[in-house]
């Protein structure tokens, strides 16, 4: 019973503590990188901690700080701005927008 108990706590508590994306309520902006952790010598995936400055819609020059993987070759540089996707109610949670599709 107890194993049942846990079971089902699990199905509706971890997919909420790995949802670290923006939501439905998103909106775009930019973000302008303020500080960024040096790049590796490695290649491939690696992970960076960004502190930048988003603005937006829904938000004017908004602080934050992200800790996450990105490919040593589209490393971030400081003075860099970037597009975004973030939460209105949340500018803390925020992603880099997808790639614009290119025309063909």
């Amino acid at each position: 019973m107890l194993l049942i108990l846990i079971a089902t706590l699990a199905v509706f508590v971890v997919p909420r503590l790995l949802n670290r994306g923006p939501g439905a309520d998103a909106v775009a902006g930019t973000l302008l990188v303020t500080g960024v952790s040096p790049r590796p010598a490695a290649t491939g995936e690696q992970f960076v901690t960004i502190t930048g400055v988003i603005t937006g819609p829904t938000v004017d020059e908004h602080t934050v700080y992200r800790r996450m993987a990105v490919d040593v070759d589209d490393w971030p540089s400081i003075g860099q701005l970037l597009p975004v996707v973030y939460s209105q109610r949340n500018p803390d949670r925020w992603v880099f927008a997808p790639p614009e599709p290119s025309a063909a």
